[in-house]
Order: structure tokens, then sequence, then C-alpha cells
């Protein structure tokens, strides 16, 4: 039986062949649609990367983000990059590298937040991640935008700041997706 873990580490302690397994197991997953934009947004943070053997069959990574929401600034642990190679899935990959991600959130952070594709959302919907259900906005280099392409997709993990789920919530500004 080949050896399957899940290892956490800093983006600080990656080694270059793991940031480069990393990127192009992203790739793969999302089928070519990962930009260097993407990639970016994924690093920074605490990665969880499932192992089986030597070769890395999934990724997902959190990074810190600032949001306002009911007048105030807060700490959100942002999932990023979140991806099980296609003969592995099914099998509770994702699941262990949100396990590992959620103590992070939980640990470190007022709450998590993550935008997911319409595939993955029953995954984080049965994890306790709630969909957002207000209105989203970007605080971008001009002012406050709205973001109402995103509302669907936004989902949070609830911490210790209570969070009105129906109220507004903007992201901090970066370049390429903003959520």
């Amino acid at each position: 039986m080949t050896d399957v873990h899940t290892h956490l580490a800093r983006t600080a302690e990656l080694d270059a062949r793991t940031r480069a397994a990393a990127r192009a197991l992203l790739h793969d997953v999302f089928e070519g649609d990962m930009t260097e934009e993407d990639w970016d947004h994924a690093l920074g943070g605490v990665h969880a990367l499932v192992w089986e053997g030597g070769e890395l069959i999934g990724h997902a990574s959190v990074v810190q983000r600032q949001m306002l929401h009911d007048g105030r600034s807060l700490r959100c642990g942002y999932v990023e990059g979140v991806g099980v190679r296609a003969d592995r899935r099914g099998r509770g990959h994702g699941a262990a590298m949100m396990s590992a991600l959620e103590r992070v959130v939980r640990d470190a952070y007022d709450f998590g937040a993550l935008s997911a594709s319409d595939g993955a959302a029953t995954l984080y919907a049965a994890r306790g991640w709630r969909p957002w259900q207000g209105a989203s906005y970007v605080l971008s280099p001009s002012g406050l935008k709205r973001t109402e392409e995103e509302d669907d997709g936004i989902h949070v993990l609830p911490g210790a700041v209570p969070l009105d789920l129906a109220g507004d919530l903007a992201c901090d500004w970066r370049s390429g997706d903003v959520w």
C-alpha cells in the first residue's frame, strides 16, 4: 500500500521542486485556467499538501486577507488553489486538506472565506462553510466597487467574530480575480 499523507508548510518552507509540482498540479486540475495571478494568490500563507509516496496529488492554501464587514476590518483566512489530481479524487484528500486548513483558519483568523466553483460548493457546505447572502465588493484603488458577479460563489467559515451573512462584504484589492 502506498503511503498517503497530508503535510502543512508555509510558502517559505516549500522548496523549488515542491512549488513547481504544486503549480503544475493546479494547472492540470484547472485545465489550463490557472493564471500567473491565480498562482500568486495561493502563495504567502500555509499550504496543505497531499503526498502519495513522493508524488504531490493535492494542494490547497490559506492566505491572509483583510475584509471589511459591518464597519470593521477583519483578518480573514482566504482559501486558494484547492485541487486534487483527477485520478485521485473521491478518496477524501480534499477533505483532509480542508480539515488542516480549517484548523489554521480557526486558530489564526477572525473567519475564513473562499470563492467556490459550482462543483466544489457542495464539499464546502458539508464542512460548515456558509454561502454569503449579502452583496460583495472590492476596495479597489479607485474606491469601493461592487462585485455582483461573485456573489453566488463566496462562502465563509464563521469564526470568533460574528458575521451578518446578509450584510455587505468587501475584500482587499489584488490583481487578477479579486475574489
